[in-house]
């Protein structure tokens, strides 16, 4: 079951809380702010990547929309004298379009260090995507990432990559352990992300679990 359902979603409600906060009764209201959510997410993990995102959560209440950053290098969203977060405000608020609806809803930003990085799935995916892009070799790239989990904490970690390996002719999919990794123990807090390389001879597709 733990192999097959989402590590996160299985701990919904129960480890994790949801990265999205509000209701709506209306359908159709529930319908734009959830494809709005998504839309807000991707832009800013693509506009914000070079400070290491890792998470964005957001919450709504009626006249007030609250985002929630959580990054490695939180002083390069924030600048010099918090220029970039107001660059950040009015690049969302643009495109929520509060300018054309008026000042009816306020939009607030918080930025959350990400203290331990190397057990974040996300941060340690992107990582290891990013070496294997720039061509260093796929197990030493692995392994050393692996050690570096294991020695900030973690019970366990298991890394998986799928596609053209090395530049292979026949892609395959390789996996690593460490430790233990319970996937169907719900009280056990796994941490799971997954994020593609893109490389000279196609897309590897990089996968991380992290037993905290």
């Amino acid at each position: 079951m733990g192999q097959k359902v989402h590590p996160r979603g299985l701990r919904l409600g129960i480890i994790y809380n949801w990265s999205s906060r509000w209701f709506f009764s209306n359908k159709k209201l529930f319908r734009e702010a959830l494809y709005s959510d998504s839309k807000i997410r991707s832009l800013l993990m693509n506009k914000l990547n070079f400070a290491s995102i890792t998470q964005i959560d957001i919450e709504r209440a009626i006249n007030k929309i609250t985002l929630f950053i959580f990054s490695v290098k939180p002083g390069m969203i924030i600048g010099r004298g918090g220029k970039g977060l107001e660059d950040v405000k009015n690049f969302v608020a643009n495109y929520l379009g509060f300018d054309k609806k008026g000042k009816a809803q306020r939009l607030e930003i918080k930025i959350e260090p990400v203290k331990k990085p190397y057990l974040n799935a996300y941060y340690v995916a992107q990582t290891i995507a990013e070496r294997l892009i720039r061509g260093f070799p796929h197990r030493s790239v692995v392994h050393n990432t692996m050690n570096r989990v294991m020695e900030a904490g973690a019970k366990g970690v298991k890394i998986q990559l799928g596609g053209r390996i090395a530049g292979a002719e026949i892609s395959r999919r390789e996996k690593y352990f460490q430790g233990m990794m319970p996937t169907s123990t719900i009280r056990e807090e796994v941490d799971f992300a997954k994020y593609p390389a893109l490389t000279k001879s196609g897309y590897i597709g990089v996968k991380v679990w992290i037993c905290r």
